[in-house]
Parts: structure tokens; C-alpha cells; sequence
């Protein structure tokens, strides 16, 4: 086979213009997102003089979130700065006030994707509403998503999940939990979610999903991926490495309980 060095040279000079203009298109991105932190940042600092500790990197998450309106954005973050202050008045929560959700050893926090983004598993056969209801449920999810944002490399910003529902029934079905859930990531945690997986999803969920389903917004929809039994293992190698797969799902990693990480 005969090889055109024009086709070839054209092709490389083409390719040499794309990538100028991506990095063009990047750096213009960029600029116009820290004008709109800027503009958000004076904003937000005149209603709530505590964030002035919020840096540039949340601010920008929160535009992302609201397609870079400013005012919607700046809406969004003083919601959040006041939701932190009273469901989190200590910064964190401690295992002891969530020791109902903790036993029942359902999330698990270890290893990493191809991107360097923390994976969660959580076993979904192993969720019981307690018996302090939706309330200890809220503290939990917020404890997790707290353990893996502080596992994230400081150039990453987002973490993945592995949704098992493999044994769940109806025992397991908790709408008003999933909402909470699902709200708390979509309010408090905007851009954070890189991609779910939902794996050895029965079909009696399906009732389940059609409930949830108009409460999740389009761009948490997109990140949502229901993976074929018989695809597994070759799904999630697409996103991550086999030495970062937990064993249970043909990897090498065994799973470590969220309150051990």
C-alpha cells in the first residue's frame, strides 16, 4: 500500500489547527468562567460574609450546575452555605451519630477510576430505613460524600458510583430515602457526581425508578448507566482498571467499609 505524504501532511496540519483551537476554545471557557466567579463572588460576599472561604474551584462547580447564571448559581451556593451551617453544625458527622446505618454495612469507599475519581459501592440489599427514619439516613449519605470528596487528588473534583442492587426487594424500597439521597447530591454536591453505575438491577426496581426518575435532573441523568449482567466486568474496565475493580466484581480490590476508610 502506497503512502500519500500530501493526504498524511495535510491530515497532521489539520489536526495541529483542531487542537490549537480547542486549547483556544478552552482558555476562552476558562476566562469566562472567573469573570462570572467574580461577579458571583461579590454577589454571595454581600449576602453571606462566611464565604469568603469558599474558593474559586466550588464557585465554579455551582456555575457549571446552573449553566453559568450567575444569579441562579449564586442562589444555589447561598442555599448551600446555609444548609451546611444547620444539618452540619460540626463540619462533619461522627460514626456514633449513624451507627444505625453504619451496621448495616451497605457503603464502601476504595480505589480510584482511569480519571483518578474515588468509587463508592453501595450494596442496595442492605439498606433498612432505621429507626430514626429519613433523618440518620441524610446524615449518612453526607458522611459518605464527605469521605470521598477528602480522597479526591487536587485535580480532580468528581467521584463515581457503583450502585449494586443484586438481592434488592421490596424490604429495601425507601422512595423518601432515595429522594433525600438524590436531593442532597443534586443541591449540595453540584458537579461532584462523575458517572453511576447500577448493576444486577432486578426487575421489580423498575417500579421504583419510574418514581424516582422525574426527580433527577438531566445532567445527573446523563451520568446514569444500567450495565447488562453479562457486560459487567467489561463496563466498568471501560472507566476503570482492573486493579482498582472490586473483587466482587471480577476486579482486585476487596471492598473497605465507608467508617473504615
Amino acid at each position: 500500500m502506497k503512502l500519500n505524504v500530501w493526504s498524511v501532511a495535510s491530515d497532521l496540519v489539520e489536526f495541529c489547527r483542531a487542537s490549537t483551537m480547542n486549547e483556544e476554545d478552552d482558555r476562552n471557557t476558562n476566562e469566562l468562567e472567573q469573570k462570572r466567579v467574580d461577579l458571583m463572588r461579590a454577589y454571595v460576599q454581600r449576602e453571606d460574609p462566611s464565604s469568603k472561604e469558599v474558593d474559586d474551584m466550588t464557585m465554579r462547580r455551582f456555575l457549571r450546575a446552573r449553566q453559568l447564571d450567575v444569579d441562579k448559581a449564586s442562589v444555589m451556593l447561598l442555599k448551600y452555605l446555609k444548609w451546611r451551617r444547620e444539618f452540619v453544625p460540626n463540619d462533619s458527622f461522627l460514626p456514633s451519630e449513624i451507627q444505625n446505618e453504619i451496621a448495616q454495612n451497605k457503603m464502601f469507599l476504595q480505589g480510584s477510576d482511569r480519571k483518578g475519581q474515588p468509587i463508592i459501592v453501595v450494596l442496595g440489599a442492605r439498606h433498612i430505613q432505621s429507626k430514626d427514619g429519613v433523618h440518620e439516613f441524610k446524615r449518612f449519605i453526607v458522611y459518605g460524600l464527605d469521605k470521598a470528596c477528602a480522597r479526591m487528588p487536587s485535580n480532580q473534583e468528581k467521584f463515581v458510583v457503583i450502585g449494586d442492587l443484586g438481592g434488592w426487594g421490596y424490604a429495601n424500597s425507601d422512595i423518601r430515602g432515595y429522594l433525600a439521597a438524590l436531593s442532597i447530591v443534586q443541591d449540595y454536591y453540584p458537579e461532584r457526581l462523575g458517572k453511576v453505575y447500577i448493576v444486577h438491577a432486578p426487575n421489580i426496581f423498575k417500579s421504583v425508578w419510574k418514581i424516582v426518575w422525574p426527580f433527577i435532573d438531566q445532567r445527573t441523568r446523563e451520568k446514569i448507566v444500567f450495565v447488562e449482567e453479562k457486560l459487567l466486568k467489561s463496563t466498568l474496565m471501560e472507566g476503570i482498571e482492573e486493579s482498582q475493580i472490586p473483587e466482587i466484581y471480577g476486579g482486585q480490590l476487596p471492598l473497605v467499609p465507608i467508617h473504615e476508610v
